[in-house]
């Protein structure tokens, strides 16, 4: 089966959106790109919390807009488009969970990936668009309880090599 879709999961300042565009410079065919980053900022920012230290809280009405979302892409993919989707699990398996129903059906890639907090924290300062401490917050929490088909870590590693790894596994 072809892989209509790629999951990429990691914290925030990992690397993701980076590897997202080289991707789409390496895969033969082209694939839309669809990031966590696009629903927050489509949502009213009353409806998302982010707490001095980097936490994030959202409440039901988030929810049920991100299930819209959600099921959107979903089915963009099952219309015939290759879809790579750039996300942040807060919820851990829940967050998997409510990306594996909504994408049922399709052949999916999921990938983890990782970044060392401390590397992941620089990125954010340098970024200067996010909350001190989220990167450190989120390095290893997104990963708890998830399942990858593949992971790659980008402390050291350049994003289109990352991209490159990734690539290899997409049929």
């Amino acid at each position: 089966m072809m892989t209509q879709v790629i999951v990429l999961n990691g914290g925030s300042s990992s690397g993701k959106s980076g590897i997202v565009r080289c991707l789409q410079a390496v895969l033969p065919d082209p694939w839309l790109a669809f990031g966590v980053d696009t629903l927050v900022e489509a949502m009213p920012s009353s409806m998302i919390e982010i707490t001095p230290g980097g936490e994030v809280n959202v409440g039901p009405e988030f929810r049920r807009l991100e299930a819209a979302w959600t099921e959107g892409i979903a089915a963009m993919a099952r219309a015939g488009a290759r879809v790579i989707i750039d996300e942040v699990f807060l919820g851990g398996p829940a967050s998997q969970e409510r990306w594996q129903k909504a994408l049922g059906g399709l052949d999916v890639l999921w990938v983890g990936v990782r970044c060392d907090s401390e590397v992941a924290a620089g990125r954010e300062v340098a970024r200067g668009d996010r909350v001190t401490g989220m990167a450190a917050l989120q390095a290893e929490a997104v990963h708890q309880g998830i399942f990858y088909d593949l992971e790659v870590d980008t402390t050291h590693a350049e994003s289109m090599a990352c991209a490159r790894t990734i690539a290899d596994r997409v049929t």
